[in-house]
């Protein structure tokens, strides 16, 4: 996606969302709310979704959703406008007045699939702290609905950033566990910079994201897309994207990809897929779709090679 914006100042404003997003600073507000008049649609992105972060650590609820509610009506980009949604969905109680145009843009054909399905679970998600508020309620579990006490709440928030009764607590917990210890055990192919990954696909996706200069996260725990959680390959920070190596062919390996590759689309995150046939032009590809978002003028700010 092109920006209008100067290569230099549109990486300055991601970077500056980015770390906006992540500070947990309810200050950083203002500047949040500000940035989506900016033209570009990334940054727009980045910031209504940094907007939606800031809400577990006490941001004006009320100034958010001014902020957010025209952006989750109408935004110039459908992502921009999903991700709007998704961040009034943190807000819960305070976005009831926002109840009636999400149950429009629910059930309008005109709205992309992932915007539609966003406006309902928001919908949803806002009637529940509603009726909740009502009668004193004040935490859920995420993973199963039922009440969550204060104490339950702190310690699935320390451990998880998501709430989770005692019960769920436990299951995931030991889901976690076991499913993690597999992922290590199979790590066994160490890149040049040290990285150790699972195959020799993802060493060869390692080496040429070093060799030209792009910062990844390897098998970053955990991500949180949509009410899923998954571990994607790689994500790049600076440019917003996730790279998935999809090196098997068993069919409960394709179902597991598949599932994966529906959320990313459902939620509307950049994805690069690298299939095992891709492995000996693997330069040529990742250089064309990396470009398709950006990658071309952060090189050229960064001074590194565009190919």
């Amino acid at each position: 996606m092109k920006s209008p914006m100067l290569p230099k100042d549109h990486q300055i404003a991601v970077q500056r969302a980015l770390v906006l997003g992540r500070s947990g600073d309810p200050t950083a507000l203002p500047e949040l709310v500000a940035m989506p008049r900016m033209p570009s649609h990334e940054v727009q992105r980045l910031a209504v979704s940094a907007i939606g972060k800031l809400a577990e650590f006490g941001a004006d609820a009320a100034a958010a959703v001014t902020a957010l509610a025209p952006l989750a009506a109408k935004a110039r980009h459908p992502q921009t406008q999903q991700y709007a949604i998704r961040a009034l969905k943190k807000y819960a109680a305070a976005a009831r007045g926002c109840l009636h145009d999400l149950r429009d843009l629910a059930c309008n054909p005109a709205q992309r699939d992932y915007v539609r399905a966003a406006a309902t679970t928001t919908v949803a998600a806002i009637e529940q702290a509603v009726a909740d508020a009502a009668t004193g309620l004040q935490h859920r579990c995420q993973r199963c609905s039922a009440p969550v006490s204060a104490d339950e709440c702190a310690r699935s928030s320390q451990a998880f950033q998501r709430v989770f009764c005692d019960r769920c607590f436990d299951e995931v917990f030991l889901e976690r566990r076991n499913f993690e210890t597999q992922v290590e055990l199979n790590k066994t192919v160490e890149a040049r910079d040290g990285t150790v990954v699972q195959s020799k696909g993802e060493r060869l996706i390692a080496e040429w994201l070093t060799a030209h200069g792009l910062a990844y996260r390897y098998d970053a725990k955990f991500r949180i897309i949509g009410e899923f959680q998954i571990r994607p390959d790689f994500y790049l920070p600076e440019l917003d994207v996730y790279v998935e190596y999809w090196g098997l062919d068993t069919p409960q390996y394709k179902m597991s990809m598949y599932k994966k590759q529906t959320l990313y689309q459902q939620e509307g995150k950049r994805l690069v897929s690298v299939y095992p046939a891709d492995l000996p032009r693997l330069n040529a590809l990742l250089t064309a779709k990396l470009r398709l978002f950006g990658y071309g003028a952060l090189s050229n700010v960064s001074g590194q090679p565009t190919s």
